[in-house]
């Protein structure tokens, strides 16, 4: 929880028809809601936790564990489409 996600090398934020995508190697993945959320935070600066908590104070009428889940399930997934690198 005290890793920093960063956006991999050749992954970047952008933008399509005025709808955010995170831009990868041959691919975009469009964002919006709490996945633009999770990935704007993305920066090496943010731990986890900080996404984490900032995401339950926007979306506080979710259930916090529930939101913490769906972080780091989407955070897992990023990692493994090699989006997303993590640094301690």
């Amino acid at each position: 929880m005290n890793s920093h996600p960063r956006l991999a090398p050749g992954c970047r934020l952008g933008e399509n028809n005025q709808q955010r995508v995170l831009l990868m190697p041959e691919r975009a993945l469009r964002l919006n809601g709490p996945s633009l959320e999770i990935v704007e935070r993305c920066d090496g600066k943010h731990t986890v936790q900080q996404i984490v908590s900032d995401l339950q104070l926007i979306y506080s009428k979710a259930q916090p564990q529930k939101v913490e889940e769906d972080i780091l399930g989407y955070l897992a997934l990023l990692q493994k489409e090699r989006a997303l690198d993590f640094e301690q």
